[in-house]
């Protein structure tokens, strides 16, 4: 290979790389500090060809993470892992928005609501990564008290650090969606106010919509009569959600509910694949979790419709999903 000095080799680097410098300008880079910003590597005393590479690239991040056999604080850990921890979606003095369903009046064992200890180690997660605020609410159909209280979701997020909260009425504000269905809808001022938003859904069937998963938990922030969205539920969940797209979704599989969703209350419809999906896209983990059930993208229509609609960050044909199994 032909000798350069680092004053050739640096002006080298600012033409390949299309920097520019004022005519009057001189390249005047100690060794040290060319090395450093071109990322030169020296192998057996021969300088690489391509100095301006990094020698050994890291591998790229994978679009979602499927985890099993596990506790939930476990799968979870070995999740963020993957995806390069909570630090990689959570900066410092974040207000972080983690949505849980705590919909139903249902202790943990009936899989209705999300796992208790999920929330719980993601609320510290949250913490640990710098969040300022970590805030856990939802919008219930059943009677607030109850379901916070026997899903043990307020316990153990308290317990955590969360601010544990329920719905105020007052604090829905008017969205604009201007989707094909939906013009605009009330949206929780707390939700829409959040530096980042987790989306945590626990994966059980629904008898409207065959899997209830993370678009139809995001239901727990919208306000209005739930009426007016299920008629036509399929279009308008997708045009609402397009706008309040979580930072993350975790789909929480440790229980699921596979019949007589979403409310259940039988446990023989319980099973415990001891699994959780994370993703940075919302669609994406939707997609994934089908396999839970046993359902092909075009029996569920609200993840076929987001496909349809590109609400997906990554191409569900060529997804990057890392597959782990605990030991």
């Amino acid at each position: 290979m032909k000798d350069f000095s680092y004053t050739q080799m640096a002006g080298r680097f600012l033409k390949t790389s299309g920097l520019r410098r004022s005519d009057n300008e001189r390249v005047n880079m100690k060794r040290r500090d060319f090395l450093l910003s071109a990322g030169a590597s020296a192998v057996g005393g021969t300088l690489f060809p391509h100095v301006f590479e990094p020698l050994f690239a890291a591998p790229p991040r994978p679009h979602a993470v499927w985890v099993e056999n596990g506790e939930p604080a476990v799968l979870l850990t070995a999740a963020l892992k993957e995806m390069g921890g909570m630090g990689s979606f959570i900066s410092r003095g974040d207000v972080v928005v983690v949505k849980p369903n705590v919909g139903w009046d249902r202790a943990p064992q009936f899989a209705a609501t999300t796992n208790p200890d999920l929330v719980a180690a993601l609320v510290q997660e949250c913490l640990t990564a710098g969040a300022k605020t970590v805030k856990v609410f939802d919008r219930t159909c059943n009677n607030p008290l109850r379901c916070y209280t026997n899903s043990q979701i307020e316990e153990k997020a308290k317990s955590a650090g969360a601010d544990v909260t329920h719905i105020r009425e007052n604090r829905f504000v008017t969205k604009a969606i201007n989707g094909e269905t939906v013009k605009e809808w009330p949206v929780y001022r707390d939700y829409l106010e959040a530096d980042k938003v987790i989306n945590v859904p626990i994966a059980k069937h629904h008898s409207l919509c065959r899997v209830t998963l993370g678009m139809k938990n995001l239901m727990g922030v919208m306000g209005g009569n739930r009426g007016d969205i299920h008629n036509g539920f399929t279009r308008k969940i997708v045009d609402i959600s397009r706008t309040i797209l979580p930072t993350l979704t975790i789909i929480d599989a440790y229980r699921i509910l596979t019949a007589n969703g979403p409310v259940g209350g039988n446990l023989a419809h319980v099973k415990h694949p001891r699994t959780l999906i994370i993703s940075p896209c919302l669609v994406s983990a939707d997609y994934l979790a089908l396999d839970l059930f046993g359902l092909k993208v075009d029996q569920v229509d609200v993840v076929a419709d987001a496909l349809k609609h590109g609400l997906n960050k990554f191409d569900s044909k060529t997804l990057n999903v890392k597959r782990l199994r605990l030991s």
